[in-house]
């Protein structure tokens, strides 16, 4: 049985998750529409994926010292690298397939397109999961989960108009 804290953390394990697939399928539907190279396509989505844990990290070590009034110990410390982990790992997907077009199996742009599919189809899977967990049925379950992936399809329109 989880404590209240241990669901505390997972609740931000998965907050993050989602918002690191949120910025990842951003960034990685903007590179499909460009031309650019594969190096230039992984190098995007690590520097994202970098860039957005360390803001991460440094966030959660932040909002401690101001609830805390010191800084985080080992085990404080932990918590938030694995809270944060999420972050980093939204750039699996992308830089798998960018190395399957690297091999010659699929377009770069297509590998983006597919790993952009990946994405959505993970905000929906959370989504789905966290309406089971709230008790609703698979009909409401389906429906949050298209809500979520509708969610998605509004941040890559603003992304490419603001692109």
């Amino acid at each position: 049985m989880r404590t209240a804290l241990g669901r505390e953390v997972d609740a931000g394990w998965v907050r993050e998750r989602i918002y690191a697939t949120l910025t990842m399928l951003a960034v990685v539907v903007a590179l499909a529409e460009e031309d650019v190279t594969r190096l230039e396509a992984a190098i995007s989505v690590l520097a994202t994926a970098v860039g957005v844990w360390l803001t991460g990290l440094v966030a959660e070590e932040q909002a401690h010292r101001a609830a805390h009034g010191r800084l985080a110990g080992k085990a404080e410390l932990r918590r938030m690298l694995y809270v944060t982990s999420p972050l980093l790992n939204s750039a699996i997907s992308p830089l798998v397939m960018i190395a399957v077009s690297a091999l010659g199996l699929l377009f770069l742009s297509t590998a983006l397109y597919v790993s952009a599919a990946l994405d959505a189809l993970s905000l929906f899977g959370w989504s789905y999961y966290s309406g089971l967990r709230m008790g609703a049925g698979a009909a409401a379950s389906t429906v949050a989960g298209l809500i979520n992936i509708g969610v998605g399809a509004g941040i890559i329109v603003v992304k490419l108009l603001a692109h």
